[in-house]
């Protein structure tokens, strides 16, 4: 199973003033590559642009994975977000990721998106399919226009830059199975993966026509001797996730009160039963993020542990 780390690992507290983002990003990541975690992943802020710092690590690091988990859809026309995904492919020689997601309401709304959220992420999806694949599109939507003045020579240099969605919930899910390559379940643990994600997935995408699309599950968490302090700083960059209904809704499915509770927190053996019971519910990838959750030195043996685990 192939293991990934997503950058920053610690949020909101990492990038501070005074600190190069992009310097700081290009580090870890090379760290990360050093400590044999094969797959960098790029969260998207609103200071740096997880796209183009992509596209810098994928030159930087040749033959390393670089995504994005993720990327909302609502800054960018499907037009400039199929330029930017190729120029990341490209410079990654093809092994780029686009992994994106429709964010939150208040997120949307705040850059004028008010259309209905489900019907705008099919019409944004099947344009950029379009786009990807064959470097054109034609298309006239209830929510979206978007037609190419000419056609990109992009797609020529690599297979097309695969589609990754952020999917929890029956809409989401069935759009990924349906229109993407891979789904991104958030939030979302063991159980609920092996009996409510990918049968869901696996359904949808058998009625459509489709094969099954990947499952990249995402978790957090860190090796550490100081489990209560690290659970407590998960509880408090996670709680406000247990406060929105969609999330809410994943919790319940997985018998838990607390988001926190889905992070990995404890010894090497702790982790490496947790990822055995990611891939025995069927997950096809993992992405582990807040491993900053305890001290520097436990964070850099989380690293290594994923590497030696992920390369097995």
């Amino acid at each position: 199973m192939r293991i990934g780390v997503a950058l920053p690992t610690d949020y909101y507290e990492q990038l501070t003033p005074g600190v190069n983002p992009v310097e700081y990003l290009l580090d870890q990541a090379r760290k990360l590559v050093e400590l044999g975690v094969s797959a960098v992943w790029l969260t998207q802020r609103f200071d740096y642009d997880a796209l183009a710092v992509a596209t810098l690590i994928g030159r930087e690091l040749p033959g390393t994975t670089v995504g994005t988990a993720i990327v909302p859809i609502h800054p960018r026309h499907p037009s400039a977000l199929a330029m930017q995904a190729h120029t990341a492919q490209a410079a990654g020689g093809g092994r780029f990721e686009l992994g994106l997601g429709l964010s939150l309401p208040e997120i949307a709304a705040g850059y004028g998106n008010t259309h209905p959220r489900i019907r705008y992420l099919r019409e944004y999806l099947s344009a950029l399919r379009e786009l990807l694949h064959t470097g054109t599109v034609d298309h006239t939507g209830e929510t979206l226009v978007a037609r190419s003045p000419t056609r990109s020579t992009m797609p020529a240099l690599h297979s097309p830059v695969p589609i990754l969605l952020a999917a929890s919930g029956p809409l989401t899910l069935r759009v990924a199975a349906e229109l993407a390559d891979g789904a991104l379940p958030l939030l979302t643990g063991p159980k609920t993966l092996a009996d409510f994600t990918i049968p869901t997935l696996a359904r949808r995408a058998a009625a459509a026509g489709r094969t099954m699309p990947r499952v990249i599950g995402m978790v957090g968490g860190v090796v550490t001797a100081d489990v209560a302090g690290a659970r407590e700083r998960a509880a408090q960059q996670m709680h406000r996730y247990g406060e929105m209904p969609a999330y809410r809704a994943l919790l319940d499915r997985e018998n838990i009160t607390d988001p926190a509770e889905l992070a990995v927190i404890g010894d090497e053996q702790t982790m490496a039963d947790a990822v055995s019971r990611y891939a025995e519910a069927g997950a096809d990838e993992l992405i582990f993020a807040l491993t900053a959750l305890g001290s520097d030195r436990d964070e850099e043996r989380t690293w290594a542990l994923l590497g030696e685990l992920g390369s097995h």
